[in-house]
């Protein structure tokens, strides 16, 4: 039962006035229905029924498919950005803060495993060029990272370099299915995807 001002299924917060926040319940059915079952598998009324709304409401707050999938990518990787930025400190050595910052990309990961499987889905998607090219403030947060360290940085383009640096992070957490890989082996994985990045 879902009460309003709390939290319902799916982690979506609930409106005091309105019920249930049906926009975010929205994005979240879809990230889990496409971590599920891929893009195909996501059609609009099986968003919607996993929503808990009426198919038309999800036009109320999205264009189309392609403008609700940009979206939650958007978001996905906005909080990426923002885990992998929580303890960014310049005044660390560039390899300290970078295996840091991929520790706690993956470890947000492994806490919402269905992000992790959303991103390999959509990546490997006919979208995935699109995707890149939506990015908005989450390629300011990585462009500042990569700014601090591309004295050091081969010289590849940006969205090459996020996948070596971090494609490993997002492929352990969703094939661990939220369970933890032991420290020694992700410690081993960062150290190489530092190295594969490095001059």
């Amino acid at each position: 039962m879902l009460r309003r001002g709390g939290v319902g299924r799916h982690g979506v917060r609930l409106s005091a006035s309105s019920g249930i926040d049906r926009a975010a319940a929205v994005r979240q059915a879809l990230l889990e229905l496409v971590a599920d079952r891929g893009l195909h598998g996501a059609a609009m009324g099986e968003v919607a029924r996993r929503a808990g709304v009426a198919a038309g409401t999800i036009y109320v707050h999205y264009a189309d498919k392609e403008s609700l999938i940009l979206t939650v990518y958007a978001e996905v990787k906005r909080d990426l950005g923002l885990a992998a930025a929580a303890g960014w400190d310049s005044g660390v050595p560039p390899e300290k803060r970078f295996l840091g910052a991929w520790h706690r990309v993956h470890a947000h990961l492994v806490e919402r495993p269905e992000r992790a499987r959303f991103l390999l889905q959509l990546e490997a998607s006919p979208y995935g060029k699109a995707v890149h090219q939506f990015e908005g403030e989450v390629a300011g947060l990585w462009s500042a990272m990569i700014a601090e360290l591309g004295h050091i940085l081969v010289d590849l383009p940006p969205d090459v370099l996020y996948d070596l640096a971090l494609g490993p992070a997002v492929t352990l957490a969703a094939s661990a299915g939220g369970s933890a890989t032991d420290d020694s082996t992700l410690d081993t994985v960062a150290r190489g995807c530092w190295r594969a990045i490095t001059r």
